[in-house]
């Protein structure tokens, strides 16, 4: 198991009784995996197969894959994040800024008539 991603510390393990057909083994033997990752809060449980052991194994590498996954939106999103402010403080182009002052220019034209108007009545 990977130390770095995840360390055994941070995971609860229980064993459960799974469910299914089985009749009395079933009841009397707990084969099925539940496994917690508490700083993420992500929960794995598994009972696909007849074996305690086995079920660990892949309950073990279904939290793996899944704080994986997790981890890697976060990279993603963190980078997405800088990616935005930086095209937010990039400069604008020269014909951008003068199309703006000339939107501006006929928006204050306009409120200047607006005025004139009411200043008539």
């Amino acid at each position: 198991m990977d130390e770095a991603l995840l360390r055994l510390e941070d995971v609860v393990e229980k064993f459960i009784r799974s469910q299914g057909p089985g009749g009395q083994k079933v009841n009397k033997t707990s084969t099925c995996v539940y496994l917690k990752h508490v700083p993420t809060g992500i929960e794995v449980k598994c009972q696909q197969e007849r074996s305690q052991a086995q079920n660990r194994i892949l309950a073990w590498r279904l939290l793996r894959e899944k704080v994986l996954s997790l981890r890697r939106r976060q990279i993603a999103q963190a980078v997405q994040e800088k990616e935005k402010i930086r095209r937010q403080k990039r400069k604008k182009p020269q014909y951008l800024k003068v199309k703006i002052l000339e939107e501006k220019r006929k928006h204050s034209q306009k409120k200047n008539l607006r005025r004139k108007v009411q200043e008539a009545d």
